[in-house]
This record gives structure tokens, sequence and C-alpha cells, in this order.
């Protein structure tokens, strides 16, 4: 069966192929306009359950169309392409797979590392640095046991065939933690032989202000696992060298955008104080000393205020949380319009959500994409094409591109 459906939402007016709803500046008008305009969604969200198409309009005038290419993953927690139309992803579960986003077949992937697959933990993040051919390094992130604890591990692998050889664990973090969460995890390239990966707090605040643990950390180190002779630490007897930056509690999602040399990171805050952050060498980001969360007990604010002399403020803070699972930076040719904008998936609040970012790096507008669609997108990746895929929670993995009329 095919369908397709428009869910146009302006101003004043609720438009599908049910019909046009005029709403008009009358308090019940409107709430029953809302009503209506659920009912309508409904519409389209019950066809996507069957696999179906989705042609949508972001409120920017932005056609695009919601495809869903593979379910059944799990908790596919990183992607990344290895070729022009095949994913490599990761499940949290510890299982790996190739996924053909043409023809939908998903070849398994043998030889992986052994996890702790406890609470938050599992296998991880996924990448390729740039100028990645048949062969190359693949890097992971996943959470290994020792002596009964979970501790946040960089490693890398060749691919061949349908196994993994050379597996080597690459950096076994200095931060074992029996919590079960904030792994951090997420990777990403500058482009010039360097790698970043995240490394949330492990559960225990006073790690994000402690330069001898990894924990709250932001690393940075070679292609090849040593410790770049420039990073800000590596001249302080106390502090790890692999250290960029601190004072975080569990980032998500870093993107390096290449094109304007800048590093971005999403993590997520306690209740409230998601931030995103424009992350430069040896900088404190404040956690847990400054937040703009609240404790999970009660209405008390986490630490001592908002700011505090010496401690970043983030470009940009949701109040309440979205619980942001992962970040990238878009850059293809596919939708113009969202050139140099970011885009995080929402876990808590099942969304797509896009910040543009001005010149300067100040966030300057943000809109919420697919918040009818009630999944909880983690990954996110753009294709060579320059769409965009994201995988979900409940074990999806979907394709957002846009129509012929955005050319």
């Amino acid at each position: 069966m095919s369908f397709t459906c428009w869910v146009v939402f302006q101003e004043n007016r609720l438009q599908s192929p049910c019909g046009t709803i005029a709403v008009k500046q009358n308090y019940f008008v409107r709430q029953l306009a809302k009503i209506l305009g659920l009912l309508l969604a409904f519409c389209w969200l019950s066809q996507l359950a069957m696999a179906e198409t989705l042609l949508l309009k972001s409120s920017k005038g932005v056609s695009f169309q919601l495809n869903k290419v593979a379910d059944g993953l799990g908790v596919p927690w990183g992607m990344v392409f290895i070729g022009p139309e095949q994913i490599l992803f990761t499940g949290r579960n510890g299982k790996i797979g190739i996924l053909d986003t043409v023809s939908g077949v998903i070849t398994r992937i043998t030889g992986g590392p052994k996890v702790m697959h406890s609470g938050q933990g599992g296998l991880l993040d996924v990448a390729v640095p740039p100028g990645y051919s048949q062969g190359g390094w693949i890097y992971f992130t996943y959470s290994k046991e020792l002596q009964g604890k979970g501790v946040t591990t960089l490693a890398r692998a060749r691919l061949n065939g349908k196994r993994l050889v050379a597996f080597q664990d690459m950096l076994i973090t200095r931060s074992a933690s029996t919590t079960g969460r904030h792994f951090g995890s997420r990777i990403t390239f500058d482009g010039t032989g360097h790698l970043f990966f995240s490394v949330g707090d492990r559960g225990v605040r006073p790690n994000g202000q402690d330069l001898s643990t990894h924990a709250g950390s932001i690393l940075r180190l070679t292609l090849d696992g040593s410790v770049p002779e420039n990073n800000p630490f590596v001249q302080q007897r106390k502090a790890l060298p692999e250290i960029w930056s601190y004072g975080h509690r569990n980032p998500q999602g870093i993107f390096y955008d290449r094109k304007q040399r800048r590093l971005w990171s999403i993590e997520h805050g306690p209740r409230g104080g998601d931030e995103i952050n424009l992350i430069l060498p040896g900088r404190n980001y404040g956690w847990p000393v400054i937040s703009y969360g609240k404790e999970y007990w009660g209405p008390v604010q986490v630490g001592e205020g908002t700011e505090k002399e010496g401690m970043e403020q983030p470009v940009k803070f949701y109040v309440p949380s979205i619980a942001p699972g992962s970040l990238i930076v878009y850059s293809g040719k596919a939708f113009p319009a969202w050139k140099g904008n970011l885009f995080a998936g929402a876990l808590k609040l099942t969304h797509l959500n896009r910040v543009e970012i001005d010149s300067s790096g100040r966030a300057v507008a943000e809109e919420r994409l697919l918040e009818g669609l009630g999944e909880r997108i983690r990954a996110l990746v753009e294709s060579p094409q320059g769409w965009l895929y994201f995988s979900t929670d409940s074990g999806r993995i979907f394709r957002l591109r846009p129509l012929e009329n955005n050319q």
C-alpha cells in the first residue's frame, strides 16, 4: 500500500488531506483546532507505523519526505556512512550491522568487543575519519567491564568482509563507576589528524571538576591514540594529558565543523539545563558548580547558580530538558536553507531539534521538527547526498530527504 500525507502547520490554519481548518481569534475555536490538529497528526502517524512515506513541511517552508528504512534493530546508538549507500551501525546490545539504504538489507558484522550492556552502557558510537576508504580504521566507543565497573573505552578495528579484524583498545579511560550511566561516548574528527570523544561524569558529580579523571571531559587524541603535544593540560602534573575541556555532565553529542573550525557539543542537564557548547581548549564548562538545571528531588537549583567567573556559558540551554542524544552540523546541498545549522536528536521530548547559528557562533533560532512522530531520536548522520538519517530507541532508522520543489 502506498500513502502520502501533508500535515502543514501555519499561524492560522491546519492543512491536511482531510481539509484545511481556519483558526479564528476565538479561544474555543482555537482549542477545537488543536484537537483536530492532533487527530490529523494521528492520521499520518498511523500510516508511518506501516512503513509508508510522509510528505512534510517545516515552519521555514522547507518541504521534505520522511521514510522508514529499517526496523527491529534494538537501540541503534551510532551510525556512520562507509560507502555511498551503506550505513555501519552499532547496537547498544553489542550487535553491529551494515544497512543498505536502497534495498533495506542488513548484513550482520562479527568481531566486535565484549561490552558491559547495563544501564546506559553497551556498544556506543562508531565513526570514521575524513577520507575513509575500504579497509581503513573504524573507531568505536563502548562500556568495558573492569572489576565489575563500567569504563568508557575508545577502540578501533578494520572491516574485512563481514568481520571486524585487528580490534584494539586505544584508551581505557579513567572513568570507572558502578552507576551505569553518563558514559558520553560520541566521536568526531577535525580532519587534521585528531579525534575528539566525550566521557560523561559517570553519575559522580565531583568528576566534572577533577582533572585527574577522564570523567566529565572531552578528550583529544591523534588517530593512533597518542596524546598531541599541544593539548592544554600536557604540562600539568596533576591533570590527565588527554583532556581538551572539562566541567561536562554527559555530552552525548559532539561534532567538529571543519568549515568553521569549531568543535560543538550538546549535553544532558539534570532536570532542565541541557546545553549546547562551543568547545575551546582548556576551558571549564561549569558542571556541577553552575547549571541551568534543578535537582531531581525538588525545585532547587543545582550548584551555586548559573554563572561563575572562569566558567563558560552555553551557546544555548534548554529548560525543560529535551534530553539530547546526538549532534551534527549540516553541510550538504540537499537542504540549502539548513546549511550550517545544528541538528540534535531529542530523546525525552521526541523530536528533531534544529538550531540556527550566526557567523559569530551565537544561537539565533530554534525549530522542533517531527514532534508528532513520538520517537526518541538517538543518532544522526548526513549521507553523501546531503540527506539526514536518524535512529530511534525503538529500533528504527529513518531517512529525511527533500522534495523536488526545494531545488
